[in-house]
């Protein structure tokens, strides 16, 4: 992860459940195809550093199938077909910004170095086995890097999409941060007022109110 990450987290690293934590996923991999690749698992974290961050988009676990996740909330690398949800997400900026071009791969490698922070509640996943890290202490750690980040940072959006994701408001001071919740843009929910939720322009309005730049979301849109 990213060195301004360290004195962030380096207690929490020391602690026995992220040591236990390490371990068991380590185990799994020697008998289970694990994603995403270890080398990936803190892709978010390698990316963004804590005082770059403008936005936080909230996944829950890593895509599933091959070649899909990679480390980055609901992203994948170039080439891959786009998953549903994230297909809605790019759709909705289109809705926010008529002006912008489609984007026609699903790598948002370039939010995350613009300082949105693609960050899943639970880092690891069996292959074709949803929720299989789920209650392994993933949530503990980062729940961790949610609640330091939003206690020593001030003038970030949450991007808190489903009930999963809307639990950890509990975390976020509302008094310094900017918290938005829409519906999970699945296409089991999304068509209940994801859409409608207008959350990257929001987002962008809330940045330039408050001195930062805004995030170029998709090619063609303006952040003058």
């Amino acid at each position: 992860m990213a060195k301004a990450w360290q004195p962030l987290l380096a207690e929490e690293k020391q602690k026995e459940y992220f040591v236990q934590l390490m371990q068991r996923v380590e185990q799994a991999r020697e008998t289970e195809v694990i994603f995403p690749p270890e080398s990936e698992v803190f892709n978010a974290l390698k990316l963004t550093a804590p005082e770059h961050v403008k936005v936080v988009i909230l996944g829950q676990d890593p895509y599933h199938g091959p070649g899909q996740a990679h480390g980055l909330s609901f992203s994948v690398p170039e080439g891959v077909k786009l998953p549903p949800s994230l297909r809605n997400i790019l759709k909705a900026i289109i809705q926010d910004y008529p002006e912008a071009q489609a984007p026609t791969q699903g790598d948002l490698t370039a939010w995350a170095q613009q300082g949105v922070l693609l960050l899943n509640t639970v880092l690891t996943v069996a292959q074709g086995q949803a929720h299989s890290h789920a209650n392994w202490g993933w949530e503990t750690f980062t729940d961790t890097v949610i609640e330091r980040l939003a206690n020593e940072y001030d003038n970030i959006v949450f991007m808190l999409w489903g009930a999963h994701a809307q639990k950890k408001a509990a975390l976020i001071p509302d008094d310094k941060h900017c918290i938005l919740k829409a519906p999970h843009p699945s296409p089991l929910s999304a068509h209940r007022g994801f859409f409608e939720a207008h959350h990257f322009v929001q987002a962008n309005q809330y940045l330039m109110a408050h001195g930062r730049t805004p995030i170029q979301w998709a090619p063609g849109i303006s952040v003058d």
